[in-house]
C-alpha cells in the first residue's frame, strides 16, 4: 500500500513538472541518446571502459533520491552564471561528436546538465546535488599518453605481488616484467587487470559507498578515501592471482574465456568487502576514540 501511495506520489510530481522540463529533456535526449548508444556499442563495450555505463547508472540514480529537489524545488529567474557554463558543455558536445573525441563528448554531458540544473534551480540546489556530478566524471576517459604512464607502473607492481603471493603458497611461478609462467602456461598482465582505469573505477565505488553510508566523522572519511587506494591495489593482485590460479588448474582457454568475466567480478566483490571491512574497523576506532573523550562519572578531573 505505501508503495502504491509512493508510485502516484511520484506520478503527479512528474506530470506537474512536464511542462516545465518536458522540452529540455527531448532536446537532452535528442542530443545524448546517440552518444550514449554509440558508446555503448563502442568504447562501452571493452573491458577497459565497462565501468562507464555502471557509474553512469549510479549517478543518475543518486539524482534520482534528490528528484524532490529538481521536480518541485524552487524556480531561479537570474542564473546568467550558468550560461558560460552551458555555452562550453555545447561547444565541447559539437567538438566531441565532430571529431569522434571521447573526453569531449562525455565532459559535455556532465558540464550541460550541471548547467540546466543550476539555471533551472540555482546554485542552492546544484550544491546538494553536487556529488552526483563529481561522481560523472570518473566515467570520463583520460588521455591514453597519461594512461598508459601512468598504468605500467601498476602492472609492474601487481606482476611482482601476484608472483610473491603464489611463489609463497608452493606454485611453479616465474616472472619476467608483466609477464606471469605459471607451469606451461604464460599470461600478461594487460591493463585492464590493473591499470588506472580500475583504480579509478574502485575509487569511485570507494566514494560512492561513503556517499550512501553518510559518516559523520571526518577522520573516518579521510581515512577511508585515502586507504580505497591500496584497496584497489590488493583487489587488482586477488583478480590476477585467481585469473593465474584458473589458467594453470583449467587451462588457458578457461582463463581468457568465461571464468575471466568471473575474475572481473571477484576484483569488484573482494574490493566492496575490503572497504566495508576497513570501514567497520574505521568505526571502532572512531567510537573508542569518542569513548575515550567522554569523561567518566565520578573521576577525579
Amino acid at each position: 500500500m505505501t508503495e502504491l501511495v509512493h508510485n502516484m506520489y511520484w506520478r503527479e510530481k512528474v506530470r506537474a513538472a512536464f511542462p516545465e522540463w518536458g522540452a529540455i529533456i527531448l532536446g537532452f535526449a535528442a542530443m545524448y541518446v546517440p552518444t550514449f548508444y554509440s558508446l555503448m556499442t563502442g568504447a562501452w563495450s571493452t573491458e577497459e571502459q565497462a565501468h562507464g555505463p555502471i557509474i553512469l547508472g549510479l549517478a543518475l540514480w543518486l539524482l534520482y533520491r534528490r528528484s524532490d529537489l529538481l521536480l518541485s524545488g524552487p524556480s531561479v529567474r537570474h542564473a546568467s552564471a550558468a550560461l558560460p557554463l552551458l555555452v562550453l558543455g555545447l561547444l565541447l558536445y559539437v567538438l566531441g561528436r565532430s571529431q569522434q573525441i571521447l573526453l569531449f563528448e562525455i565532459s559535455s554531458f556532465i558540464f550541460v546538465l550541471v548547467a540546466l540544473v543550476w539555471f533551472k534551480r540555482g546554485g542552492r540546489v546544484l550544491a546538494q546535488l553536487w556529488f552526483a556530478f563529481f561522481f560523472m566524471l570518473f566515467m570520463v576517459p583520460l588521455p591514453s599518453a597519461v594512461v598508459s604512464a601512468l598504468t605500467m607502473p601498476m602492472k609492474m607492481a601487481v606482476s611482482w605481488a601476484t608472483e610473491h603471493v603464489l611463489f609463497w603458497f608452493g606454485y611453479p611461478i616465474a616472472r619476467s616484467g608483466v609477464i606471469l609462467q605459471i607451469g606451461q602456461y604464460q599470461l600478461l598482465v594487460a591493463d585492464a587487470c590493473a591499470g588506472l582505469q580500475t583504480l579509478l573505477t574502485l575509487e569511485s565505488l570507494g566514494l560512492f559507498y561513503m556517499n550512501v553510508v553518510r559518516n559523520t566523522s571526518a577522520l573516518r572519511n579521510v581515512m577511508l578515501a585515502i586507504l580505497i587506494v591500496p584497496i584497489s591495489f590488493t583487489a587488482n593482485v586477488i583478480r590476477v592471482v585467481t585469473l593465474t590460479l584458473i589458467t594453470y588448474y583449467f587451462g588457458d582457454a578457461a582463463g581468457q574465456g568465461f571464468l575471466h568475466g568471473f575474475a572481473g567480478m571477484v576484483l569488484f566483490v573482494s574490493a566492496l568487502v575490503l572497504i566495508i571491512s576497513i570501514d567497520s574497523l574505521l568505526m571502532m576506532v572512531v567510537r573508542w576514540r569518542q569513548g575515550r573523550a567522554v569523561p567518566v562519572k565520578g573521576a577525579i578531573q
